[in-house]
């Protein structure tokens, strides 16, 4: 792939009516959360190029698999196993795939596929409107994400603090009978509200990536 720095912006008035729907996401406010219950990253923002970014998801990923493993070999008797991803720059490339549909972030979808392979349900919440989740549960599934269930925002949401908003779905899933044994994003947004066994935090240079 060819290496796209991630401070490369597309100005609003260049870009094509099938991009802004594609890449047309609200920005989220990013802050510092730590706790022992989650995986980050130490990189500083400035500079930070495609391999940096995939070499730092790739770092938390790589604590995210083993324990995925352990935690589904352990699964109890008619347990329900649901793991909740965050999309921008999560499980797509929203900041470096200048196109549609956009690529799998590929550290995130090695450890999705495991899991969805071992009966593990992947729900998917997200800060998009819902005017896009027909085209963003098209792009989760083409690239390889078997989607559960996508929550966007509604018109109403989008007056709403986004870490509530993403908090109350995650509250949703449970009252389905699921247990969210990982919850994993690239903003404190996705991951503050509890709801979740485990977090694991993809870098966003300080709120730099959406």
């Amino acid at each position: 792939m060819t290496l796209r720095p991630w401070a490369r912006r597309i100005a609003a008035g260049t870009v094509s009516a099938t991009a802004l729907v594609a890449l047309a996401v609200p920005a989220e406010a990013a802050t510092t959360t730590t706790g022992t219950s989650t995986a980050t990253t130490t990189a500083v923002a400035q500079d930070v190029d495609y391999d940096t970014w995939q070499k730092d998801c790739q770092a938390v990923m790589d604590q995210a698999l083993p324990y995925l493993k352990q935690r589904i070999a352990n699964s109890g008797p008619g347990e329900k196993q649901a793991i909740v991803l965050d999309i921008d720059n999560t499980t797509l490339e929203t900041d470096f795939g200048f196109s549609y549909p956009q690529p799998a972030n590929e550290p995130v979808l090695e450890v999705a596929e495991y899991a969805q392979e071992h009966g593990v349900s992947l729900f998917f919440v997200t800060a998009r409107p819902g005017i896009i989740s027909s085209v963003t549960d098209y792009n989760l599934k083409h690239v390889g994400y078997r989607v559960s269930g996508l929550y966007v925002r509604n018109f109403l949401d989008l007056f709403k603090n986004v870490a509530e908003y993403k908090t109350a779905q995650r509250v949703d899933i449970e009252s389905k009978g699921y247990t969210i044994i990982a919850n994993i994003g690239n903003s404190a947004t996705d991951l503050s509200g509890g709801h979740a066994e485990k977090t694991f935090k993809l870098p966003d240079y300080d709120g730099q990536l959406s």
